[in-house]
This record gives structure tokens, C-alpha cells and sequence, in this order.
């Protein structure tokens, strides 16, 4: 009796599995996907989104036909306001995002639909590559040799982008003076604004950097690294994944070796709190709120699937330099949560910085 009760168990729960692998096949069979990214194309969020929706649809039940839609604009805003406000909440539109969950930490009020209230299916901690151009007065031949530096000129997208905020920070506490040109809608316009001179410093994620900037840029000696924002936990930094093989010091080792102490102070705080919060979730991967429960499940079992593609694995090492890895599934809320909250006290020294650059 004990064995048949086991035995029925069993089965009822096979039969469970194949309901749910039915109905999420029967959900996106025959419909098509659009992953709309933030960015321009041609920028390190658009490299790495059109490599997750070539190999995503393999792994999705049903195979849907993908579509990729750029929407670029006030750091990535626009996109993302769209998704939440505009975009059907069907399953059929789902957002690839490259710093949004930062920039709603750090305004909340910026978006008319609540982000928390969005549908997080998977994230993926990021860094950023700070780069300058060689002809900066005196030169600039080694990474230290930014504390000699004579007309920096850095260029950004938008005063509150986490990676303007990084840089700007980590100019003014190595004591270099700079000036702030902002307002390029992605990196590709600020690349070539870099490369005419216009701006002399700027800042890429590892995809484009390892693309573009790498092969192009520091290889034939336009511009060097500088240094790169480490992962931070709340407690210690990491380096990321993205940066193997990249012979760049994380800022906080930049920092040592140039003054031979660790940083501190609030710059240094707010540093660090920029980093724990845009550093766990620099991409994400969301459907608008109130989306079906079944295209969530559908897509973040995909992800997974896909984390373990090897032929995924081959592209995007040969692309764009490293693996991405996405947290997906169980745990992925309570994640979600912290990145998207910051500290008052942090919040209002932000909210001064970015007025102070404007002037």
C-alpha cells in the first residue's frame, strides 16, 4: 500500500510537469517576442541583447519568433518608461535594460508606473571601463598617470547614469580637475565624440569595450584604461567575471597605488553605494507589470537554460569577451529589492553631486 501510495505521487506529479511544459508551449506557440533594449545599437547593452535573442528562442517552448527594438534615451529612461506604461502586458514585449534599476533607486519619482511593481524575470551584475584618450596632456602612458592629467574633458550620457556618477567621483577624489560634457543619447555618439577629440575621457561596459574600444582605440594607442568599478557586496569588492583576462586595476587599487592608502571620505561612501546597487543589477531582463505568470516562468526556466548553453558560451567569449550570467528564478526578489533601494542620506548627497555638475 505504502509503495502504491508513492507510486500515485509519482505520477501525479509527472503529470503536473507536463501540464505545466504544455501550457507554457501552448503560450508562446505560434507568437513573437520583441526584446526592446534601452540603448541605441551599436552600444555595449545592444551588443549583448542581440546575443541573448539570437540563442534565447531555442530554449523558449514553443520557439516564438524574436524581434530586438532599440529605444534609446535619458540613460536608458525612455525605454523603460515605455515598457511600463505603453507596452502590452502579454508576454509578448519584455525589456533588456542596462541601468534603470539604479536610476529608479536613486528617483523614484521619475517613473509614472512604480518599477518595483514591473515583472523581474533575471538579472546580472555589470561593471564599467573608464578609458582616456594618450595625447592628454603630458600624456597619459600608464593608468596613474591620470593624476597628471591637463584638460580632461569627460563625456556621459546623463548627470545620473551610474557610470557618469563613478567617473566623476573617481576624478574628484584622486584630485583631478576635469570638465563634464553630458548629454549623448549612448555610447556609440560619445565614442565618436571621443575619437574627434571633442571629449577625452568616457566610460563603456565590458561588452563594447572588448569590441570596440579594445581593438580599435587602446591597440592602435588613442587611449589607455584607467580603472573599473569593482563588485560590491556591502562589505567587499569582487572583480567581475566580465574583466577576466583585462589587465585594469578595479579604482580602489588605482586609488592605493597612487596614494598609497585606501579611499575614504563620502565620495568614497557614495562610491560604494552607486557600486552595490548598479553593480548586482546592471542588466535586467523585465516584463511590464501585470504580465502573466506563465510567460515569467516560460522565460526565466530559458534563461537558465541558457546559462548552461554551450554554444552561447562560444559566441559570447568570442564577441564580447566573457559569459553572461544571469540570477534567475528562486531568490531573485529579494535580490531585486535591494539594488532598487538606496539610503535617503545617499540619495541627497546624489541629488547635490549631479546639481554641482551642472554648474
Amino acid at each position: 500500500m505504502r509503495r502504491l501510495r508513492k507510486l500515485i505521487v509519482v505520477a501525479a506529479v509527472a503529470c503536473l510537469v507536463a501540464a505545466s511544459a504544455r501550457a507554457e508551449e501552448a503560450f508562446y506557440k505560434g507568437k513573437r517576442l520583441t526584446i526592446l533594449i534601452n540603448f541605441a545599437v551599436g552600444g555595449p547593452t545592444d551588443i549583448e541583447g542581440r546575443l541573448f535573442a539570437k540563442y534565447i528562442a531555442r530554449h523558449l517552448p514553443g520557439e516564438p519568433s524574436i524581434l530586438v527594438q532599440n529605444m534609446d534615451g535619458a540613460g536608458g529612461i525612455v525605454g523603460a518608461k515605455f515598457l511600463g506604461e505603453v507596452a502590452p502586458a502579454d508576454g509578448t514585449m519584455v525589456g533588456y535594460f542596462t541601468g534603470t534599476g539604479f536610476m529608479y533607486a536613486l528617483d523614484p519619482s521619475r517613473f509614472r508606473v512604480d518599477f518595483k511593481t514591473y515583472c523581474f524575470v533575471a538579472i546580472q551584475g555589470g561593471t564599467t571601463i573608464h578609458f582616456v584618450r594618450t595625447d592628454v596632456p603630458p600624456g597619459m602612458k600608464n593608468a596613474v598617470d591620470i593624476v597628471k592629467a591637463q584638460g580632461l574633458i569627460g563625456g556621459g550620457l546623463s548627470v545620473d547614469t551610474p557610470k557618469d556618477l563613478r567617473m566623476r567621483l573617481g576624478l574628484d577624489m584622486l584630485g583631478v580637475p576635469f570638465k563634464y560634457v553630458t548629454g549623448y543619447r549612448s555610447s556609440p555618439p560619445a565614442r565618436l565624440a571621443f575619437q574627434k577629440g571633442e571629449i577625452n575621457m568616457f566610460s563603456e561596459s565590458p561588452p563594447s569595450y572588448r569590441s570596440v574600444v579594445e581593438p580599435n582605440l587602446v591597440a592602435t594607442g588613442q587611449a589607455i584604461p584607467v580603472f573599473y568599478d569593482a563588485y560590491y557586496n556591502g562589505g567587499e569588492f569582487r572583480p567581475p567575471s566580465q574583466m577576466a583576462g583585462l589587465a585594469i586595476l578595479p579604482f580602489h587599487e588605482l586609488y592605493r597605488k597612487i596614494k598609497a592608502v585606501l579611499p575614504s571620505g563620502p565620495l568614497w561612501t557614495n562610491y560604494q553605494a552607486i557600486t552595490a546597487s548598479d553593480g548586482a543589477m546592471q542588466r535586467v531582463i523585465v516584463f511590464p507589470p501585470g504580465t502573466p505568470e506563465a510567460a515569467r516562468r516560460a522565460l526565466a526556466d530559458a534563461i537558465a537554460a541558457l546559462n548552461a548553453d554551450k554554444e552561447h558560451a562560444s559566441e559570447a567569449l568570442a564577441t564580447i569577451g566573457f559569459v553572461p550570467e544571469w540570477e534567475a528564478g528562486n531568490g531573485l526578489d529579494q535580490s531585486v529589492q535591494a539594488a532598487l533601494s538606496v539610503s535617503p542620506e545617499v540619495r541627497s548627497f546624489l541629488a547635490d553631486y549631479m546639481k554641482a555638475a551642472n554648474k
